[in-house]
């Protein structure tokens, strides 16, 4: 039994009352790299069979300042995981000189999946880029 002293209320809650709660999705605490597993094994493995690589990444500059916005992945052959990303955030997986720098890889097999989400300077960053690429070996 919880008391509520907020209205200085005696009223008590049983648990009951309480809405429940159920953890999993993306929106629930799991962040953005939630599909990152299943999008490894199955798309990543299929690529990596066929020596082939995707990556995508959007990058915009924050105003008043010499710093980006990046946000890239790339999924496929461990070989290109990094190459197919854009020039201006492959020196910046697992970097730490950076505002923000969330990276994330995960290595299934043949295929290898990387997402990172950058926020501070990148050398050659300009100040709107769409990056889409498609590698193979």
């Amino acid at each position: 039994m919880a008391n509520d002293h907020r209205n200085g209320n005696a009223e008590s809650r049983s648990n009951e009352d309480r809405p429940r709660r159920r953890g999993g999705g993306c929106g629930r605490g799991g962040g953005c790299g939630c599909a990152l597993p299943s999008l490894v094994l199955v798309v990543g493995i299929i690529l990596a069979i066929f020596g082939t690589n995707l990556g995508i990444g959007v990058s915009v500059r924050v105003p008043f300042t010499e710093s980006n916005l990046s946000v890239a992945g790339s999924v496929g052959s461990k070989e290109l995981a990094i190459d197919t990303l854009p020039n201006y955030v492959e020196q910046k997986v697992a970097d730490n000189n950076n505002i923000l720098n969330q990276s994330i890889t995960l290595t299934m097999w043949p295929a290898e999946g990387v997402s990172l989400i950058v926020l501070g300077k990148q050398e050659g960053a300009p100040v709107v880029d769409v990056h889409l690429d498609a590698e193979r070996r």
